[in-house]
């Protein structure tokens, strides 16, 4: 059973520089741990959904940063190495998730985690929409920020119903690389009661980025 879960952004940006969020993630990620439970998992955004163990090592050496964690041959995403860094510890496995996995996809993979121990905490890796100024990555779009506010708002509320219903293609057109994490989130939370709050968002470069913790 999902007994807490705490959203983080899964880019390099929040390792390197970028302080307050840095910083805001560290609550969050402390919230989980004093949460107790019996398996802390990391969930994150990639190309394929693939399942590694606690002592898989990370590397953030293509994106020109020197930081590398865990033993062995990187082998981590990106949102997971990100993930590592920040707990400065291995939790009890990493679970990465194809970016264009369906809802329902994104659902069962989440009941399954949140079913995988009693007491089972959520460190989730998702950012939002990367079209929210003209300077952002992906081409500005006006739909950015009102998707980007609906993302903040369900974190904010504890709310798994408002991210089960985000729309995957607008997602993909908004460029919002955290979608399927968070649905599973939604997966793993199914019909509990949560209490949310956002500690921090921010969306210096056009991202948006947001650190929020849900516990029971």
């Amino acid at each position: 059973m999902l007994v807490a879960a705490a959203v983080c952004p899964p880019t390099p940006l929040v390792v390197q520089v970028m302080p307050d969020l840095r910083s805001a993630c560290h609550t969050a990620i402390a919230a989980l741990r004093a949460a107790r439970p019996d398996a802390l998992l990391v969930v994150g955004g990639a190309e394929t959904t693939t399942a590694y163990d606690a002592t898989a090592a990370g590397t953030l050496r293509p994106w020109g940063l020197d930081h590398t964690t865990g033993p062995g041959e990187p082998v981590l995403p990106l949102s997971l190495t990100v993930a590592r860094l920040l707990m400065n510890d291995a939790p009890d496995g990493f679970q990465s998730v194809a970016s264009d996995a369906t809802t329902d996809e994104c659902r069962e993979l989440g009941e399954e985690l949140g079913k995988s121990a009693d007491r089972v905490a959520l460190l989730v890796m998702a950012d939002g929409s990367a079209c929210l100024s003209p300077r952002a990555p992906g081409r500005y779009d006006d739909a950015a920020g009102p998707y980007n506010d609906r993302i903040g708002r369900a974190v904010a509320d504890g709310d798994p119903a408002a991210l089960a219903a985000l729309d995957p293609g607008e997602a993909d057109r908004l460029w919002v690389g955290g979608r399927a994490a968070l649905q599973v989130l939604a997966g793993a939370a199914g019909a509990g009661t949560f209490e949310g709050r956002l500690l921090m968002a921010a969306a210096p470069y056009g991202v948006g980025y947001l650190a929020g913790l849900w516990t029971t």
